[in-house]
């Protein structure tokens, strides 16, 4: 109760917690999205999209050549012994259908319909594909493609984009409206930032970000990426833990390796679901007292070189492989030194570069599956080349 001294009245003043007004807006918002949720699905099942994608490709048919016509015929048979789509090489395989054989085909709960594209002489989308928004999946390795289609944010029933080692170069923000999506691989491409509008395929469960040119840091808004349980940021730019990756509570596997960690946040504990964790190819010299309270936590993979403070109760807890990954002496001067050399040019993104392939990559987590049978694991390795004499 205030009293106002000028006018000799008293003026009651509403006093709330904040908690509770937060509360009030958090409803409100989530009330909101959902309200949205509802809208797109109901723009989704409408009829009115397919109608109007009917006569834009009417339109877009009546303005090819014949023989034009002819290769988009090509396209757009399919196979009806697999029920998958499959684009491989320059050529489509199929048998051709008719409108009405697509319609029947998207009521069949068991078909799968896959685009699939691998090799050099590709160097982007074909246009035709803009027709295919019924595909389930996407599958582009090793081509020269640098750039998603305009008209990605039409593949709305999108499960699975799988687009490792290509020239990708950035991810548009309507990669956002693929709400369905639940796999994303775009290792190995010239990526340098990943769009917080990621954050909105909030079904994601594997995402995988390996092996980029500059990507240093993740946005934010990943953070409500809840259901995301397989996070590879392996052999990038990271000086540190992205803070959204914290926030990720349902990872099971966590890929940092080969970054430039030189330290980890001491509530690591916070991913309580964690099983595996690769840290190898870091600058660590330490790890945090909080990975010992994760319960989950089956595998730890590290450096061995520079790592000289681990919590007791990791290397003692018989539940957890401790792996330590050590370099060949003989092989360790010479690294520094190409490193070096490497630090004295300066990296030009208009000139060609040795692109990674992920074969170290491969070769590590192969031998690392070995040992996940094993009831004991070395202390340290070697790492060591194979050659084969033909």
């Amino acid at each position: 109760m205030i009293k106002d001294m000028g006018f000799g009245r008293k003026v009651d003043v509403p006093v709330s917690d904040l908690s509770v007004i937060r509360g009030m807006w958090e409803v409100r918002v989530k009330n909101h999205r959902q309200r949205q949720k509802k809208e797109q699905q109901r723009v989704e099942q409408s009829a009115l999209p397919r109608i109007n994608q009917q006569w834009e490709y009417r339109i877009y048919c009546k303005s090819l050549k014949p023989e034009e016509q002819q290769l988009l015929r090509q396209y757009l048979e399919r196979s009806t012994r697999t029920g998958t789509q499959e684009y491989t090489g320059k050529y489509y395989h199929t048998q051709e259908y008719t409108g009405s054989d697509q319609q029947q085909d998207l009521q069949g709960a068991d078909v799968e319909l896959k685009l699939q594209l691998d090799g050099d002489s590709w160097t982007e989308f074909p246009s035709e594909l803009r027709w295919r928004t019924y595909l389930r999946e996407w599958h582009v390795t090793g081509t020269k493609i640098c750039r998603f289609p305009e008209f990605l944010s039409l593949f709305t029933q999108l499960v699975v984009l799988q687009i490792p080692k290509n020239l990708i170069d950035e991810l548009p923000a309507e990669i956002g409206q693929l709400t369905g999506l639940r796999e994303l691989n775009v290792s190995y491409n010239r990526l340098s930032k990943v769009p917080p509008e990621l954050g909105n395929c909030e079904n994601l469960e594997r995402l995988e970000l390996a092996g980029n040119y500059n990507l240093s840091e993740l946005p934010f808004e990943l953070s409500s990426l809840k259901r995301l349980v397989h996070l590879d940021i392996a052999q990038n730019r990271f000086v540190s833990i992205p803070v959204c990756t914290l926030r990720m509570s349902g990872l099971q596997l966590l890929d940092l390796s080969h970054n430039g960690l030189s330290d980890l946040p001491q509530d690591m504990d916070r991913l309580q679901q964690l099983v595996t964790l690769f840290l190898h190819k870091n600058k660590l010299w330490y790890l945090p007292h909080g990975l010992a309270s994760i319960s989950t936590l089956k595998m730890i993979v590290v450096s061995g070189e520079q790592l000289t403070c681990i919590p007791t109760r990791l290397c003692s807890n018989p539940d957890i492989k401790f792996i330590r990954l050590c370099d060949n002496l003989a092989n360790a001067e010479k690294k520094k030194e190409e490193e070096k050399e490497k630090g004295k040019r300066r990296r030009e993104p208009g000139k060609e570069e040795v692109k990674k392939d992920g074969r170290e990559k491969e070769f590590i987590e192969a031998y690392i599956s070995t040992l996940t049978d094993r009831d004991t694991v070395p202390y340290s390795t070697t790492k060591v080349s194979i050659s084969c004499l033909l």
